[in-house]
């Protein structure tokens, strides 16, 4: 592979990796705010997000097997 593509894959991914975490901040502080308290991620949410992390990657990973 060459090595220009692997730069622009990894920009790429940081870039929507950046704007999907900045649109997660926001709607959590959105909840926040509905609930006229601090936003707050709780350990069971936390886990979950963790998983479908997970599961996204390995999704992600997969595409490359297929």
């Amino acid at each position: 592979m060459d090595n220009n593509v692997k730069t622009k894959t990894i920009i790429m991914g940081t870039v929507i990796g950046a704007l999907v975490g900045a649109a997660s901040a926001y709607l959590l502080v959105k909840r926040g705010e509905t609930q006229d308290q601090k936003p707050k991620l709780t350990a069971g949410e936390g886990v979950q997000v963790g998983l479908g992390v997970l599961g996204l990657l390995r999704l992600i990973a997969g595409f490359s097997e297929g």
